[in-house]
């Protein structure tokens, strides 16, 4: 599979490296990327992570802007500016460093969470808060979602 899913919750050791989980590490080779790319997600409290399949989002998003916009210029100082690229150990493991784990929150141990072509790394309990949440938000979108297509077939139709 060349997806991240699932998610791993890690300790970090006492030189504050942290294993990225297996599964991780496969897709990244995968991919062709040595190593992490690592950066500050925009709106949560927790730090995106990935690839060459990330990096191409970010270009791409960039590149949907003007040379020199405004816009194009806060986008690539908030995802270029502040990101890092983390060397993966021979053991699997990376340093976050205290920028990064600062925004984050993480201090004793950090949870990997696959969303597909990127992951995030979150601390414990946001990440549990953040998916509480979210599973709230979904099955409501779900039970409107299904109350609006039932509406709109009518009973007894025939598919």
């Amino acid at each position: 599979m060349d997806q991240f899913v699932s998610h791993y919750m890690l300790r970090l050791d006492a030189k504050g490296r942290v294993s990225v989980p297996a599964s991780f590490r496969a897709v990244l080779a995968r991919d062709g990327f040595e190593g992490l790319y690592c950066h500050p997600a925009l709106d949560r409290p927790a730090l995106d992570a990935g690839g060459n399949a990330l990096l191409a989002e970010i270009q791409a998003l960039i590149a949907g802007y003007a040379p020199y916009s405004e816009q194009r210029e806060q986008f690539a100082l908030s995802l270029y500016g502040t990101s890092e690229t983390l060397k993966i150990d021979s053991e699997g493991r990376v340093v976050l460093t205290e920028t990064l784990k600062v925004h984050a929150g993480i201090t004793d141990a950090a949870t990997f969470v696959g969303l597909g072509h990127k992951f995030r790394i979150w601390e414990p309990s946001r990440f549990r808060a953040e998916l509480a949440e979210a599973t709230e938000k979904v099955r409501a979108f779900k039970q409107e979602l299904g109350t609006r297509m039932a509406a709109a077939k009518p009973l007894g139709a025939r598919e």
